[in-house]
């Protein structure tokens, strides 16, 4: 197939790139604005690839759109282009509306059309995935899991927007038959994130022995999904699931944000020591919590485990373990980030009394 990736320069995008043109035979059309969190230097090797285009675009100019389907005539579209940061979707949600919801709009009304115009035998094949996240879900108590039926109980901007996204997508296959699939996900981790989500930024404050903020008391609970886990999910989605389902990927590693700032202390304590002795867990800085921050996430990842036989392989010990040596290893890719992009400071206070 030819796929056209959206946002296939940011984290979770980039590592689908690198799995499809790695893992498979696919031809892959990556669709990017180049945002802030979005970097050509995650895709090693897919520029000298002949199964690999680029096209800088934001999905939300449609002109712009339609030309690259009528340049590239997809047979598939995985849609990841999105906002993803909570607090910075605390400050600045307008930039959520505009990406997450009009831009899927964007995308589902020249896939609908694009569609319509393929014989009928690539029709039947063709797919539109869109990639979502747990968090439309709202939160969770002590017990209990996210299924694929759960209600929708979005809490932040962020959440919301991806909510509407989802709604779109559903109303875009049951009004006028698109072939659309959707995948929601728990939290990813591994190389090539930009360094405002909590690992990498965990990763780089200790290097600069800098505090390590957690939110509240630390107790609040993730689902951690090791990013080229991800990836190789989202493949077998697009080709093996079933047209106008949706699909709960998680990572069945719970932590708690405390114990993860813990684990990655204690990686560091071993790999790069303080001066001193002193353990980087020291460095832990209890802060105000986020607004409106969920509780808990966990994912019941059944479905696709007994429909499309995924099964995260990567455990949290050595996914963090790897993403640590990753960021120690890999200086030139983060220092300019830190440098000129983002410093580390706290974003989402706009949602503070």
């Amino acid at each position: 197939m030819k796929i056209l990736v959206t946002g296939g320069a940011g984290f979770i995008g980039s590592a689908v790139v690198r799995h499809l043109l790695a893992a498979t035979d696919h031809a892959v059309v990556n669709v990017d604005k180049l945002t802030y969190a979005a970097d050509r230097r995650s895709l090693e090797g897919a520029e000298a690839n002949g199964r690999y285009a680029f096209e800088q675009v934001d999905i939300c100019d449609e002109p712009a759109v339609r030309g690259v389907f009528a340049r590239h005539r997809p047979d598939a579209v995985m849609h990841l282009a999105a906002e993803s940061h909570v607090d910075r979707s605390i400050d600045g949600p307008g930039a959520f509306i505009r990406t997450n919801i009009l831009g899927t709009y964007v995308l589902l009304d020249v896939a609908l059309a694009h569609w319509r115009g393929l014989s009928a035998a690539q029709a039947e094949a063709f797919r539109f995935h869109h990639i979502s996240t747990d968090e439309v879900f709202g939160a969770l108590g002590d017990a209990g899991f996210f299924t694929e039926e759960t209600p929708y109980d979005p809490s932040s901007p962020y959440s919301s927007s991806k909510a509407s996204s989802d709604h779109l997508v559903r109303a875009w296959q049951r009004t006028y038959g698109l072939p659309t699939v959707i995948s929601n996900c728990s939290n990813n981790y591994g190389p090539y994130q930009f360094p405002e989500k909590l690992i990498p930024l965990t990763i780089l404050n200790c290097l600069a022995e800098k505090p390590l903020p957690v939110y509240g008391t630390g107790s609040n609970v993730r689902d951690w999904l090791y990013v080229e886990d991800h990836a190789r999910a989202l493949t077998l989605v697009l080709t093996q699931g079933r047209v106008g389902e949706s699909y709960n990927i998680g990572g069945n590693s719970e932590r708690r944000n405390l114990a993860v700032v813990e684990a990655i202390c204690r990686i560091m304590d071993r790999l790069r020591p303080r001066a001193g002795g002193a353990s980087h867990a020291a460095l832990i800085t209890f802060v105000t919590d986020r607004p409106g921050h969920d509780f808990r996430y966990a994912i019941d990842a059944r479905k696709i485990r007994d429909e499309l036989g995924f099964a995260p392989s990567v455990d949290f010990e050595t996914g963090i373990e790897r993403t640590v040596v990753w960021y120690l290893g890999h200086e030139a890719w983060w220092r300019p980030l830190i440098e000129r992009q983002y410093g580390g400071e706290r974003l989402g206070l706009a949602g503070m009394k």
